[in-house]
């Protein structure tokens, strides 16, 4: 299942989460309540949407933080401490503190224009939250994570090996979420941005996304031999959820936790199972979900603008408000990409000259 070192099935399911958070956005802009959190809101909603978006934003952002706890593994693997926390500053610290300064205020102004509202500066990090959280996270587990490298063979590695690779090792995942959430009793559950529930959820599944690289075939063939069973746990409980328990209630943590877990574990054994494969076109989605996770929002909201007042059908305007902001996104991309000096501010790194290029071929070909 594993045909080389990189696993490009956590590629694939990073750029597919990526690719989620944008739809999601883009259906918050079509609910009635979109314009309280911040979205511009439109005036003939699509309220149907909210039952794939129910299905949706249980697990969707703690799946980006398991995702990104597994590329902090293979990230140390070459590096010592302060290479991975220079690392990590370039290409997180850096943008993040680019998107507050240079971006979030754009849509934030274009959000103040749209409602005749006073422009101020918002002073916050807006939808890049998530990239402050996991730049404290590396720095805060850091430590542990380097203790696990240098022990590789010892007991504590060996104990969290054998643990994920059984079935109730993977409970054992879900009830560390379940203490979480009954300690911080978030109302609503899925309301993570700048809250402590989402820091402390995150900080939970970014370890748990290292423990399970780090558990190596034993962890994913665990999840795939039992991908069907989660698979039909996540759908039952996601179906009670919508028919009995409409509204959030702190004791319905227990089953939102487990509905949670299980859509994530089905989404890691199906990609192991069907997307560990190389391609062109993962690369080149790959390197992009960083610069379209940063700018969406400012061309999301360029799109309510011009295209809420038109007059056609909810979901008509949903595919248009959609198809705007994915090809402005990936317009500003082809920009960014081809311009040195800029691409560190959105998180890709500084790319070689082509001679440079040549230079490391050459040397590549010679050591061969």
């Amino acid at each position: 299942m594993l045909t080389s070192n990189r696993r490009y099935d956590i590629d694939w399911i990073r750029v597919i989460a990526i690719g989620l958070l944008l739809i999601y956005h883009v259906a918050i802009a079509f609910q009635p309540w979109g314009v309280m959190i911040g979205f511009i809101a439109n005036k003939n909603p699509w309220e149907a949407l909210w039952i794939p978006m129910m299905m949706l934003n249980v697990w969707r952002i703690p799946l980006l933080f398991f995702v990104s706890g597994m590329g902090v593994y293979f990230a140390l693997q070459q590096r010592d401490w302060k290479q991975l926390i220079g690392e990590r500053a370039r290409r997180i610290l850096l943008p993040f503190l680019v998107g507050i300064f240079l971006i979030v205020p754009i849509h934030i102004y274009i959000w103040h224009d749209y409602y005749n509202l006073k422009f101020s500066y918002p002073n916050h990090p807006g939808h890049l939250w998530f990239l402050g959280n996991i730049f404290v996270y590396v720095l805060v587990l850091s430590p542990l994570f380097f203790f696990l490298k240098r022990n590789s063979e010892g007991r504590i590695v060996a104990g969290i090996k054998r643990i994920l690779s059984h079935p109730l090792g993977l409970l054992a995942v879900i009830f560390a979420f379940i203490v979480e959430g009954l300690a911080v009793q978030p109302n609503p559950y899925e309301l993570y941005a700048l809250t402590w529930h989402g820091f402390f959820l995150g900080l939970l599944a970014f370890f748990f996304g290292y423990c399970f690289v780090l558990s190596g075939r034993s962890f994913w063939d665990n999840v795939l031999r039992w991908r069907w069973l989660f698979l039909s746990v996540a759908t039952t409980l996601f179906t009670i959820r919508i028919t009995q328990f409409p509204q959030y209630a702190p004791r319905y943590v227990y089953f939102l936790v487990t509905e949670s877990q299980c859509w994530i574990f089905t989404v890691f054994a199906f990609g192991y199972k069907y997307l560990n494969q190389p391609s062109r076109l993962l690369r080149y989605l790959s390197e992009a979900a960083y610069p379209v996770y940063i700018l969406h929002m400012v061309f999301l909201y360029l799109a309510c603008v011009l295209i809420f007042p038109l007059e056609v059908s909810p979901p008509v305007q949903f595919i248009l408000v959609l198809m705007f902001t994915i090809v402005g996104c990936f317009a500003a991309y082809e920009l960014i990409r081809k311009v040195n000096p800029i691409r560190p501010l959105f998180g890709l790194k500084w790319e070689r000259a082509a001679k440079d290029k040549k230079f490391v071929a050459l040397q590549n070909s010679q050591g061969d």
